[in-house]
């Protein structure tokens, strides 16, 4: 990736596909900005507060992005 523009596009084209997951469980997330590397999200519906919100982060959306986007050091979720 070349400069923070086209990665944080590429970001939320990933997010988008990963969304109607979470819209099965009644949740939703909100693409916040991406910073050193690390990107912010705030889950939304069902999925604030959930129990397997950290499982849903790390194994579901961080894995996600980071295949297509490397150098991507992990997702923090913004709780209001």
């Amino acid at each position: 990736m070349k400069n923070n523009e086209e990665v944080i596009k590429k970001i939320k084209e990933i997010l988008e596909t990963i969304k109607p997951y979470l819209y099965m469980d009644g949740g939703d997330l909100e693409f916040v900005k991406y910073e050193d590397n690390y990107v912010y999200i705030k889950l939304l519906g069902m999925c604030q507060g959930c129990s397997m919100a950290d499982v849903t982060i790390e194994n579901g959306i961080f894995e996600t992005l980071k295949q297509e986007i490397p150098e991507i050091k992990g997702v923090i979720n913004c709780e209001i």
